[in-house]
């Protein structure tokens, strides 16, 4: 069972096809403080100094995608890049989308952005 951001970073993605209740949900986020539910999706705007950081890091998060087989919705501009992550198997939020971002955040705090 995940009860922290360390078990977070530490699972990987899974076959899934049913949703987190919402209080469940609530409890992830809660280890995610700077993401928010917006229409059912976990989200988060990272915000760059330049391009080159932004591209950065949207390779870097497509390379976790790859490996953890869950991919968000990227929106990338010149200076920020937004992540979206819900899992259409399960038509709403699951585990992974929260592995994810926790992954997600732990890339970003690395790239010193």
């Amino acid at each position: 069972m995940i009860a922290s951001l360390a078990d977070l970073l530490s699972a990987h993605s899974r076959p899934t096809t049913a949703p987190l209740a919402p209080e469940r949900a609530a409890r992830l986020l809660a280890l995610l403080p700077d993401w928010a539910l917006e229409d059912g999706q976990l989200v988060r705007r990272y915000p760059f100094k330049n391009y080159y950081r932004t591209m950065a890091f949207v390779n870097a998060v497509a390379y976790l995608s790859h490996n953890e087989d869950h991919h968000p919705e990227m929106t990338v501009n010149y200076n920020h890049c937004v992540l979206r992550y819900t899992t259409h198997s399960a038509h709403g939020l699951s585990d992974n989308d929260f592995i994810c971002a926790a992954k997600a955040d732990a890339l970003y705090q690395q790239a010193g952005a």
